[in-house]
């Protein structure tokens, strides 16, 4: 597994928090499973393995940036399926990502720009 500096997001987090935050908007909190389906609609891939994501939703509740909670047990009765573990992005969850994104516009525009449009090297 990668190390992580104290304070910064992997890029799996990063992505949860965008995705989390939209379906947060629109729901009020998201789950696992819808969140799975936003990241792979952005991007066009495939579902995000369930060992990673549900990995990455834990380490991040229990470190302040998500909240998390089962949901009411008589919604998932009426619908006939099993409790979903609900999570909403924290205050400290969005701050944390503004940060990266800072830090990730700042690491781009620092790149150093090796090829251009209209320039041809020998």
């Amino acid at each position: 597994m990668a190390r992580r500096r104290p304070g910064t997001l992997f890029p799996i987090e990063v992505d949860i928090l965008e995705s989390g935050l939209a379906l947060q908007a629109s729901e009020g909190s998201f789950y696992g499973f819808a969140l799975a389906k936003h990241l792979s609609s952005r991007d066009g891939s495939a579902l995000t393995s369930h060992g990673t994501l549900y990995k990455a939703l834990s380490r991040m509740a229990e470190s302040g940036i998500l909240d998390a909670s089962w949901e009411e047990p008589a919604s998932a009765e009426s619908e006939g399926r099993p409790r979903r573990r609900l999570y909403t992005v924290t205050a400290e969850g969005s701050r944390a990502l503004v940060k990266a994104q800072v830090e990730t516009h700042r690491t781009e525009a620092s790149a150093p720009r090796i090829a251009q449009a209209g320039v041809t090297f020998a």
